[in-house]
């Protein structure tokens, strides 16, 4: 008797970051290439979201406040590229029209489509996880080094045992990016109130390296002057956006940029487009474009 054994091999993919850009990479990827890859995505946080990060309230886990984006706006040029993530949105109920006004929005381009998220802005990001069904995703895995490893990449992490990928997806900050060692720079219930107060770029900058204990009083007695008789809050979260929007996109890279083309090593991210949903979306295509040609 003659026996045939066929074997398929998977490549190995590692997605670094559970924001929107890295989140839609992995949905995208087991969408259109299931039985070719294997998701990793990990994540130095807790959770995810990346900067659209939804706060919870400890006392009730029903009181939600984002902390990173507030709402999604859609000019009409990206309501028409990007239909089908909108329509898929709304169509979960996880984005719904806004029809509140904007404090502060003095003027609106016209046709302009604005969204809020009922269940929290990290819905988005959770949304195209679950929809990455088979993909490892893993919090509290900050890495630290990407090395070259044959003809893979060897990618390590604190406190845990390095592992190897065919290839890998750097979607973090670029900032964060420049600080990796290794061979990268070679190459609805019922609710409480919440209330997310935003303070400004320079004052923001001026108190970069504070403590909590030395700007929170600055900021709610500033909050005081604006809400006069809001009642004390049950609980505080002081978040540091060390990283926050991005004022000018990394030139000549529209989307992505190619540190190594074999192996793979990919950045994304609203760093190479502009800093919104549809500049994480826009980056997410560009990457899958490199993986489609790559793998």
């Amino acid at each position: 008797m003659q026996c045939i054994c066929m074997f398929s091999t998977m490549s190995r993919v590692l997605i670094v970051g559970a924001g929107l850009t890295g989140s839609v990479c992995a949905c995208l990827l087991r969408r259109e290439m299931p039985n070719k890859v294997k998701i990793v995505v990990w994540d130095k946080s807790r959770g995810a979201g990346g900067r659209m990060s939804t706060s919870r309230s400890p006392s009730n886990g029903a009181c939600t406040a984002d902390l990173g984006a507030q709402y999604i706006s859609a000019t009409p040029f990206y309501a028409q590229v990007h239909h089908s993530f909108y329509e898929e949105l709304l169509a979960h109920s996880i984005l719904k029209p806004l029809v509140a006004p904007v404090e502060g929005v003095i003027t609106k381009e016209e046709g302009l489509r604005e969204f809020v998220t009922p269940e929290g802005v990290s819905s988005i990001v959770k949304h195209y996880l679950k929809e990455s069904a088979g993909a490892e995703v893993q919090f509290e895995h900050h890495v630290t080094h990407v090395l070259r490893k044959g003809a893979g990449w060897e990618v390590q992490r604190k406190g845990g045992t390095p592992e190897t990928f065919d290839a890998v997806v750097l979607t973090m900050p670029v900032p964060q990016i420049l600080q990796l060692q290794g061979d990268v720079c070679s190459y609805s219930p019922d609710r409480g109130p919440a209330v997310v107060v935003h303070t400004s770029v320079p004052f923001g900058v001026r108190h970069l390296e504070a403590t909590q204990e030395e700007v929170e009083p600055l900021i709610l007695k500033e909050l005081q002057k604006v809400l006069p008789g809001l009642p004390q809050p049950i609980s505080i979260k002081f978040h540091k956006w060390r990283y926050s929007q991005v004022m000018s996109g990394v030139a000549e890279s529209p989307g992505q940029m190619t540190l190594c083309p074999s192996p793979l090593l990919v950045c994304g991210g609203d760093g190479f487009t502009h800093s919104n949903f549809d500049g994480c979306v826009e980056s997410a295509l560009k990457v899958m474009e490199v993986l489609r040609s790559s793998l």
